[in-house]
């Protein structure tokens, strides 16, 4: 050959970039940032995204907690529908999910027709007398308006129990708790002891509960 070979690539350098030391400083986190219009996991200390409801209560099923799927997974495990009810409750809701828990109607007459108007008269003419007024102090307590208690969730009233707290606990009470419970389990407040860390967090977990909830 009169000429010395020389190799002419067909292709360009297609090495990856290194990466710069500012890209390296991003966390590795940041894959789960929310995205617009996604609501975060109302479970403490979570950073994913919510995409499940749960039902704070039995009395309160229209209103829903939102979490990650695997918090809502383990509120699930952990709830109990019949918590707090008797055998002879417990029967009864078992008997109306069977049936639907539809609604049912009276087969008698209207209030308009003639038999309605028949029968107040003769319940009007057979009333009988109450001189002592017995039964209208009974009616009168029966038909008197009782007041509205608190109605909580589940981790309400975890948290509250944690605080060693009644669930009609005040603001200023929760906070004076908080603030004795602390004093009392950290370690830089009573001798360098930390046997009562996990009693801390869970402290400091149902006091983040209870202001999540407005109720401090």
């Amino acid at each position: 050959m009169a000429r010395a070979f020389q190799y002419k690539p067909k292709f360009v350098d297609i090495r990856v970039r290194p990466p710069k030391p500012e890209e390296e400083a991003e966390p590795a986190a940041r894959v789960n940032d929310l995205k617009p219009g996604e609501r975060p996991c109302e479970h403490p200390d979570c950073r994913q995204a919510a995409t499940a409801k749960a039902p704070k209560s039995r009395e309160r099923l229209n209103e829903h907690y939102w979490f990650c799927q695997q918090h809502a997974a383990e509120y699930n495990r952990s709830w109990d529908f019949f918590a707090g009810m008797s055998e002879s409750e417990i029967e009864r809701r078992r008997a109306e999910a069977i049936t639907g828990d539809r609604p049912t109607w009276q087969f008698r007459a209207s209030k308009f027709s003639r038999e309605a108007a028949a029968f107040a008269a003769g319940a009007q003419s057979a009333r009988y007398a109450d001189p002592l007024g017995v039964f209208k102090a009974a009616r009168s307590r029966a038909e008197a308006p009782q007041p509205a208690g608190r109605s909580l969730g589940r981790l309400e009233r975890g948290a509250l129990a944690d605080l060693d707290l009644a669930e009609d606990a005040t603001g200023p009470q929760i906070r004076a708790r908080y603030a004795e419970l602390i004093k009392r389990c950290h370690p830089d407040t009573n001798g360098g002891d930390r046997s009562a860390e996990h009693k801390l967090q869970r402290v400091l977990k149902a006091y983040k509960i209870l202001r999540q909830a407005k109720m401090v």
